[in-house]
C-alpha cells in the first residue's frame, strides 16, 4: 500500500462523512457504527503498514548494528520486502562479506607472522607505548637470560638483570649497534618502531653474531700465527744453527769464554722465541674434545694441588663449595684440567697476593670466584677478543684457549666483576 492510496480511503471518508448530513438520525447511528467499524479496521491496517513499513526495517537495521558491535561477521540480515530498506540490507551483507574475508586474511598473516617469529632465529622483544616488554619470542627469551618469562613481561626492559638488556636500553630510537658482552656474545640490536594506530611503538631486533664473528676472527688469527710461525722458526733455527757453530769453533780458544757466554744467551733467546711462537700456535691447534662422564666435583679436587702451586708463593688460600653428591658432567678431563689451571692462574695474577679464591660447584656448572682488583666495565667487553689482555706484558693467550675449550665443549660462561667486588667466572656445561 502506497501513501497516495491512504490519501484516497481518507477522501472517500470525509465524503462519507459529508454524506451523513442528509440522513435522519436513526440512519446516522447506523451509518456510524459503520463506519466506526470501518475506522477500527482501518487503523489496524495502518498499523501493520506502520510496522512493515517503518519499525520492521528500522529493527533489522538494529540487529545489524548489533552483529557489528559483536563483530559477528557471519551472520546475514535477511530483506524486509520494502525497496529502500532492502537496499539497505543488500549493502549491509556485501559489507559483512568484505569485512568477513577481511577478519579471515587477517588472522591467516597474524598467524604466519606468529609462527615466523616463534621460529625466528633472530630475537623479537615487542614493547608497548610505555617501553614495557608485551612479548618475546623464543630466541630473545634465550639472549637476554629470561628464566621466568611471566615475570619478565609488562616490566620496562631496563629492570631486567641481563647484561644484554643493560646494552639495549642505551641504544636510541631507529638505531642499531654491535654489541659484544663478557662471555665473548657478539650480537647486532636494533631498537625500531611501527606505527599502531596512529603512534610510535618500539621493537627490539635482537641477532646472534657470535658464530660468524668467532669464525671470521679465527680464521684470521690462524692464517697470521702460521705465517708468523713459519717465519720465526725458519729464522731461529738459522741463528740457532749458526751460533752453535761459532759456539763449537770458540770452545777450542779458552779467551773467548765472555764470548761463548753471550752466544749462549742469544741462542737462549732464539729458544725462548721459538717456545713463545710454539703458544700461539697450540691454540690454534686444539684438539677435539674427548668427551667423557666424569665426576665435576673429583676433577676438580684433583686439580687442586696444581691450582695451588700457583698461589702457594702470593698467600692466596683456594677455598672449595662443592656439591653433595656426585656432579656428573660430559667433558675432556684432560682439556679441562688445564682449564681450571689457566682460570686461577688468572685469578691469582688479578689478585696480586694476599687473597682468596673460592672455587663452586652445581650439578651442572662451576664458578671461578676471586676479590682481586676486578675487571672495568670497558675491558669486560673485549675480554675474549684474540690477544686482548689486561696484563701489560700479557698476550691474551690465555683467555683464547679457555674460549675455544669451552666453546668446543658448548658451554656458556661468563666473566665480570660483581657490585660485591668479586669477579667471577661461571661456567655453565
Amino acid at each position: 500500500m502506497k501513501l497516495k492510496h491512504l490519501f484516497y480511503i481518507l477522501a472517500a471518508l470525509q465524503l462519507a462523512l459529508l454524506a451523513l448530513l442528509f440522513y435522519s438520525a436513526s440512519q446516522r447511528q447506523d451509518i456510524l457504527f459503520y463506519i466506526g467499524e470501518g475506522l477500527v479496521v482501518l487503523v489496524l491496517l495502518f498499523l501493520v503498514y506502520f510496522y512493515y513499513k517503518v519499525l520492521r526495517p528500522l529493527d533489522v537495521i538494529g540487529n545489524g548494528m548489533d552483529l557489528l558491535n559483536e563483530q559477528d561477521f557471519s551472520s546475514r540480515l535477511k530483506p524486509v520486502g520494502q525497496q529502500e530498506s532492502d537496499r539497505i540490507v543488500q549493502v549491509f551483507n556485501k559489507m559483512m562479506d568484505q569485512l568477513k574475508d577481511e577478519k579471515l586474511r587477517i588472522q591467516e598473516q597474524n598467524r604466519f607472522l606468529d609462527l615466523l617469529i616463534s621460529a625466528s632465529p633472530m630475537g623479537v622483544v615487542m614493547l608497548d607505548f610505555d617501553e614495557r616488554i608485551t612479548m618475546m619470542n623464543n630466541a630473545a627469551i634465550r639472549f637476554l637470560e629470561i628464566d621466568n618469562v611471566e615475570h619478565a613481561l609488562h616490566r620496562p626492559l631496563r629492570q631486567l638483570s641481563s647484561p644484554l638488556a643493560k646494552e639495549i636500553v642505551n641504544i636510541p630510537l631507529d638505531k642499531a649497534e654491535t654489541v659484544r658482552l663478557s662471555d665473548s656474545m657478539i650480537y647486532r640490536c636494533s631498537h625500531l618502531s611501527f606505527m599502531d594506530r596512529g603512534f610510535t611503538r618500539p621493537f627490539i631486533l635482537i641477532e646472534s653474531l657470535t658464530e660468524e664473528v668467532m669464525k671470521a676472527e679465527k680464521k684470521a688469527y690462524e692464517k697470521v700465527i702460521r705465517m708468523i710461525a713459519h717465519e720465526v722458526n725458519n729464522t731461529v733455527a738459522g741463528v740457532t744453527s749458526t751460533l752453535d757453530t761459532v759456539n763449537d769453533v770458540l770452545s777450542a780458544m779458552p779467551e773467548t769464554e765472555d764470548l761463548r757466554e753471550v752466544i749462549a744467551v742469544g741462542s737462549d733467546r732464539c729458544l725462548g722465541m721459538s717456545r713463545f711462537i710454539t703458544r700461539f700456535a697450540d691454540v690454534v691447534k686444539i684438539p677435539e674434545p674427548q668427551l667423557q662422564s666424569v665426576d665435576l666435583n673429583q676433577l676438580v679436587g684433583s686439580c687442586r694441588s696444581f691450582m695451588e702451586s700457583v698461589c702457594v708463593n702470593r698467600n692466596i688460600n683456594i677455598s672449595m663449595n662443592l656439591c653433595e653428591g656426585h656432579a656428573m658432567v660430559n667433558i675432556d678431563p684432560t682439556l679441562f684440567e688445564q682449564l681450571l689451571v689457566n682460570i686461577v692462574k688468572n685469578a691469582a695474577e688479578s689478585i696480586g697476593s694476599d687473597g682468596e679464591i673460592t672455587i663452586t660447584t652445581q650439578t651442572n656448572s662451576i664458578e671461578i670466584a676471586d676479590n682481586g682488583k676486578g675487571i672495568n666495565p670497558e675491558d669486560e667487553k673485549k675480554l675474549f677478543s684474540p690477544f686482548f689482555s689486561t696484563k701489560p706484558n700479557g698476550q691474551g693467550i690465555g683467555l683464547m684457549f679457555i674460549r675455544e675449550v669451552l666453546i668446543k665443549h658448548g658451554c656458556t660462561f661468563s666473566l665480570r666483576t660483581y657490585p660485591d667486588g668479586y669477579t667471577r667466572f661461571k661456567i655453565v656445561l
